[in-house]
Order: C-alpha cells, then structure tokens, then sequence
C-alpha cells in the first residue's frame, strides 16, 4: 500500500505504465492525423478496475490512469479517424507471474491452482487471448468500437470478488 510505498517506486511505477501510452501517443498521432486515421491499442489491466488481490497500489493507479488516457485519446481523436481501446487482460499465465508472483504462495503450483479458481471459466488466460483482442481492435472489423476498455480476462470482471 501507500504506507509502505516510496516515492521512487511510485513514480517509478507511473513511468513503465502510463509513460510509454502517452510516449506513444505522442509519436504516432502526428502520422495518424496526416494518414486520415489509424487505431491505437493499449494494454492495462483488470486490475484499473478492481482489486485483484495483489498489494500494488501504484500499479492499480497506474492502470487506471491507461483507461482514461485511451478514453481521452479516442474522444478527442474520433473525428479525424483515431481509434483507441485498451485491453485490460486479467489473470494471464505468463512467465511474469513465475518471477514476481509466485513467492506470495507455497509453490508455483499453489499459484496456479489459486489463480486458476479465481477465474469463473477456471483458468488463467494466455499471451494468445489478449493479443486475439488486440488483433481484432487494431482491425478493420472493429472499425466503429472506440473508447472501450476490454476485459479479457475469462469473467472475472463480472464475477464477485473472491481474494486469496
């Protein structure tokens, strides 16, 4: 939480979350508006949107702050053909969670099993799921969805909070 969080590791936080959306932003508008359009595609987090169990505070705030940014960027760029959505992957098994996740449990294998029965389809997402939603956002197919923050996340956005 905030009380045990320093400064640098908050803002530190701010940075690789929310610095690289608004990096990017910055770098490919200017071709977006001078092309006539184009789609942007972030990456945040169900964790933007509700407490996933996890003591990381800046990391939910950082979150957060990538769903409003995509939010601001499609309304403010719909007229000139920009699209924005955001993905908000939930729990995901990915080799991240080996590294910095797993310690908080007895075992990888406790980990795993834990995360999978948080998800109500009973298991954790792949890398393969979020980048299929990112495919489709970033397509023509998605061409009248903008300013949507996409749980990809196996229900648990819709299911009742169950903490470890």
């Amino acid at each position: 939480g905030p009380v045990e969080l320093d400064e640098d590791a908050f803002q530190a936080a701010l940075d690789l979350n929310i610095g690289p959306v608004y990096r990017t932003a910055k770098a490919v508008l200017p071709h977006m508006l001078k092309g006539g359009g184009g789609a942007i595609v972030n990456i945040s987090s169900l964790a933007a949107i509700r407490y996933v169990g996890y003591p990381y505070f800046a990391y939910y705030a950082a979150k957060a702050a990538v769903n409003q940014a995509t939010v601001a960027l499609a309304m403010q760029y719909a007229r000139q053909g920009i699209r924005a959505n955001c993905i908000m992957p939930g729990l995901i098994d990915t080799p991240m969670i080996y590294k910095q996740i797993s310690g908080q449990y007895g075992s990888a294998d406790e980990m795993v099993a834990a995360r999978n029965a948080m998800v109500p389809m009973g298991r954790m997402g792949t890398a393969w799921d979020v980048a299929a939603a990112a495919v489709f956002l970033a397509s023509e197919e998605a061409r009248f969805v903008t300013g949507v923050c996409l749980p990809v996340d196996g229900g648990q956005s819709c299911a009742v909070c169950e903490l470890r």
